[in-house]
């Protein structure tokens, strides 16, 4: 099969992740937060906007117990680097003093994101916080970071698919590839 498939994307580089492995993965988080949150009577799925609502949408179905959701929206991105600045563009709308909370996102690369919103909830007094993504670049990691939950380890690669972009572009693909900069630079 083509990466590139139906989708109209000349900038695709390989196929990374198929949409079958995405399946099954977390189909296995799901199940393992479910095992771990048996006993839990607060349990909110905080996610980072934009990019983590493919993710959490299909985590949440998976998970066999009652929770919440809530979201963030947070900005750390300047074209294809991250900034290393983050900056909250929207807080979540509960509270989660006492709650279980596991925070959802789609990739963690640099971790300057999910370390700075995580001191931020740390301050909030949940019961407990563990962190969730998709993805993780450990290769790019610049700070000290623990992912309680991790889909798959990656090469330092940009992505798109499954809820990831690039400039908005790629978000719909049912799968992970890696972007041909090149390519996607020629286009701009």
């Amino acid at each position: 099969m083509s990466p590139q498939g139906d989708f109209p994307y000349e900038f695709i580089g390989e196929l990374l992740i198929s949409q079958h492995d995405i399946r099954e993965r977390v189909e296995a988080l799901g199940e393992q937060i479910t095992k771990d949150y048996l006993n839990s009577e607060k349990l909110v799925l905080l996610g980072l906007l934009r990019g983590s609502v493919v993710f959490m949408t299909d985590l949440m179905r998976q998970i066999r117990r009652p929770l919440t959701l809530d979201f963030m929206s947070v900005s750390s991105y300047a074209g294809t680097e991250s900034s290393g600045f983050v900056r909250i563009d929207s807080d979540h709308k509960s509270t989660i003093s006492g709650w279980d909370v596991i925070l959802v996102d789609d990739i963690i690369d640099s971790g300057y994101t999910i370390h700075t919103i995580r001191k931020l909830l740390m301050d909030r007094n949940p019961k407990s916080l563990k962190i969730c993504t998709l993805l993780d670049k450990v290769d790019r990691r610049k700070v000290d970071l623990t992912i309680d939950y991790c889909g798959f380890q990656i090469p330092d690669y940009f992505v798109v698919g499954y809820g990831l972009d690039i400039d908005e572009k790629g978000r719909n693909l049912p799968y992970i590839a890696s972007v041909d900069l090149n390519k996607y630079n020629q286009q701009k």
